[in-house]
């Protein structure tokens, strides 16, 4: 068991840290969305959709 872990290390490692950076994306995203932001970035005269995702003011 512990010469694989040994052998496996550098993988582990490697795996720990990507699945870090993708946990503190994902909570990165829900703190912004609890605190009412958006990942739009308001210029819908660029976007495909339009205007379709806002409401006219």
């Amino acid at each position: 068991m512990f010469t694989w872990i040994a052998e496996n290390l550098p993988t582990i490692g490697i795996s720990a840290v990507v699945l870090a950076v993708v946990c503190l994306a994902v909570l990165s995203l829900v703190h912004d969305k609890k605190k009412g932001k958006s990942s739009c970035g308001g210029n819908c005269g660029c976007c495909p959709m339009g205007g379709s995702c806002h409401g006219k003011k």
